[in-house]
Parts: structure tokens; C-alpha cells; sequence
């Protein structure tokens, strides 16, 4: 049943981002365009995707517990470091650049389009080169997580 949910949250999540166009680069770098063919809707997209988050954390925050979990899984740091602001500059310019982000790549596989293909290598590379390099980096186990 687990699977199913994930699999459900996941196609839910994937149909969201194909019918709002986020899917699509052109329509992510047109709202990084505010000189020419600047289109807001991305900004709408973004503005739904924190209302419904701000309102679902508060419901389901107030369950005792996740339904197919020991626990919630939330960010425990509130530190703002060289690495949370490298990644997000990093993230940032790197959805400048290609127009995908792996919200938008991930659903956007089904195209088959090369762009894409390459992009999600891209961020496998890096997700392993991350990872580690973390590892390389550690001075006790503690620290790889």
C-alpha cells in the first residue's frame, strides 16, 4: 500500500507540473526573460505550490504521526551555511540556465526529448559526485547523512 501511495503522490505531483508548463523550459526561462517574452505564470504556479504546502504542513502536522511512517521526516537545521547557499545558488543557476529543475525533469522524461535526458544524467552525476564527495570530506561517520 505504501508503494501505491508513493506512486499516487508521485503522479499527482508529475500531471501538476505537466498541465501548469512547468515541464516545459521555454516557459521557465521566459519568466527569467523580464526583458523580452517575460511570462508571470510561473510566479502563479509558485505561489499556488506555497499556499497548499503552507496550509497541508498545518493539517498534517496537528496527526500524532505519518500514515506510513514512524515519524515526520522534517529538516531538524535551521543553520544557514556556505552549503545550503551554495546548493541554492547552484540549483538556481542551473534552472536558469537549462529551464529544468528536478521537479520539472522528472516528468518531463516522458518526452523523450534529449534536453532531457541530458539534464537528468546531469543531476545523477551530481547527485553522486555530492555524495561522494561528502564522503571524502567526512571526519567521522556521523557526518555522512
Amino acid at each position: 500500500m505504501r508503494l501505491f501511495a508513493t506512486y499516487l503522490i508521485g503522479m499527482i505531483f508529475g500531471v501538476g507540473i505537466s498541465i501548469s508548463g512547468m515541464a516545459n523550459p521555454a516557459k521557465v526561462l521566459n519568466f527569467f526573460d523580464v526583458a523580452g517574452a517575460w511570462d508571470p505564470s510561473l510566479a502563479f504556479v509558485m505561489g499556488g505550490a506555497v499556499v497548499v504546502t503552507f496550509i497541508g504542513y498545518r493539517l498534517v502536522l496537528l496527526r500524532h504521526g505519518p500514515v506510513y511512517g514512524a515519524r515526520f521526516q522534517l529538516p531538524l537545521s535551521r543553520t544557514i551555511d556556505r552549503r545550503l547557499i551554495g546548493g541554492s545558488a547552484l540549483f538556481g543557476v542551473g534552472w536558469g540556465i537549462a529551464g529544468f529543475c528536478p521537479g520539472g525533469a522528472l516528468p518531463a522524461l516522458g518526452t523523450g526529448r534529449w534536453e532531457v535526458l541530458l539534464f537528468v544524467g546531469a543531476m545523477l552525476v551530481g547527485i553522486w559526485l555530492a555524495k561522494y564527495l561528502r564522503t571524502f570530506g567526512s571526519t567521522s561517520p556521523a557526518d555522512v547523512n
